[in-house]
């Protein structure tokens, strides 16, 4: 294979509800953390060790609406998506580096805001949505795995 790949997926829950940064020109993006969990049995001591990774997330525009419209801290999701480095100079001069998951693909697998509307009949949120391309993936109730 002559080319590359860089593509993440993760499934998680949410560490805190989506944080919306809005720009000029009427672009946004979304900003939240999602953990995933690792369970494995020392075997030393037969304890059950659960070990977090903390992902930070980022999804745009339309995507961002989103997910701020329907999840809540504590949600359980399925995304697709690349990993992102960046750097940036803080206020005190010092360099700062993050590592980010761009989101390109996701699926609501709980929402604490879906069971609500769902109580009240209110319609129900968009299940699994692709915007790579846009014309695929409103509701979807299969998993892509």
């Amino acid at each position: 294979m002559n080319g590359t790949l860089n593509k993440v997926m993760l499934i998680g829950h949410l560490g805190d509800d989506v944080k919306m940064h809005y720009f000029d020109g009427g672009n946004c993006i979304g900003r939240f953390q999602l953990a995933t969990n690792e369970v494995y049995i020392n075997k030393t001591t037969n304890e059950k060790i659960t070990s977090t990774e903390w992902h930070n997330l980022v999804v745009r525009n339309k995507a961002a609406e989103i997910c701020e419209k329907y999840l809540s801290k504590g949600d359980k999701i399925y995304i697709e998506g690349r990993i992102k480095s960046r750097q940036w100079q803080a206020e005190d001069g010092t360099t700062k580096y993050t590592t980010e998951i761009q989101v390109t693909e996701f699926t609501f697998l709980t929402t604490k805001k879906e069971t609500e509307h769902k109580l009240h009949q209110a319609p129900e949120s968009p299940k699994n949505t692709n915007f790579e391309n846009p014309n695929e993936g409103l509701p979807i109730n299969d998993l892509p795995f």
